[in-house]
């Protein structure tokens, strides 16, 4: 998302959009509900990917629509207001490799607060922090910069989908290591069936409907 330079107001300006600038302002539960409506609808579904007997549910669509796109961090940014008041919001957005970098950034710019990437290994320059994790075939690892997060800052982290919460739960450990008080976890979807959401110490919020084996 790009800042405008040209004579149109940007939509920042605007307070009511900004749970940061008018933390009073309700979260409307019926705008919610509409927008949940709406970004379920345009989800699309694949049986028996990426194995037989799981349908895959496929979130790319709410990223080629730009009203789509719009509506889903517009839904997010309802949720945080509903979920806390201004003072005790997030600092930091932690956006986890590779799809937490297509609503991270845009979220945290409408929160108004940073936004941090966790990545893979020999991604990220200067010195680092490293979390290892499970995978079905082994072990992987994710890395943050040193210096992303202050002591104190509390934090959100925030993926496209949680599966068996294994890259959830290293991306908390990161956060803990660098002094944040990690708020909670966000997703759009969650693959209830792996009790992923089982392996995580603080609370997660799953936006659209559970997906099931």
């Amino acid at each position: 998302m790009t800042h405008s330079t040209s004579a149109h107001p940007s939509r920042h300006n605007d307070p009511t959009e900004n749970p940061r600038l008018s933390p009073s302002a309700p979260a409307s539960s019926s705008q919610l509900a509409s927008l949940k409506i709406r970004l379920q609808e345009s989800i699309r579904s694949f049986p028996d990917f990426p194995e037989p007997g799981i349908l895959f549910k496929d979130i790319l669509p709410l990223f080629a629509d730009a009203q789509l796109h719009r509506d889903l961090i517009r839904a997010l940014q309802l949720h945080m207001r509903d979920s806390y008041e201004d003072s005790q919001g997030p600092d930091v957005i932690v956006g986890l490799e590779a799809r937490g970098f297509l609503v991270g950034p845009s979220l945290a710019l409408e929160l108004g607060v940073g936004f941090v990437p966790v990545r893979k290994p020999g991604k990220l320059p200067g010195p680092t922090e490293t979390a290892a994790y499970e995978k079905e075939y082994g072990e992987d690892r994710f890395q943050i910069q040193k210096d992303a997060i202050k002591p104190g800052q509390k934090v959100i982290i925030l993926d496209d989908v949680i599966a068996t919460g294994g890259t959830a739960a290293a991306a908390g450990s990161l956060v803990r290591k660098l002094g944040g008080e990690l708020l909670g976890y966000v997703f759009i979807l969650e693959l209830d069936f792996l009790k992923g959401r089982d392996k995580l110490d603080a609370p997660v919020y799953t936006l659209l409907s559970s997906q099931s084996k």
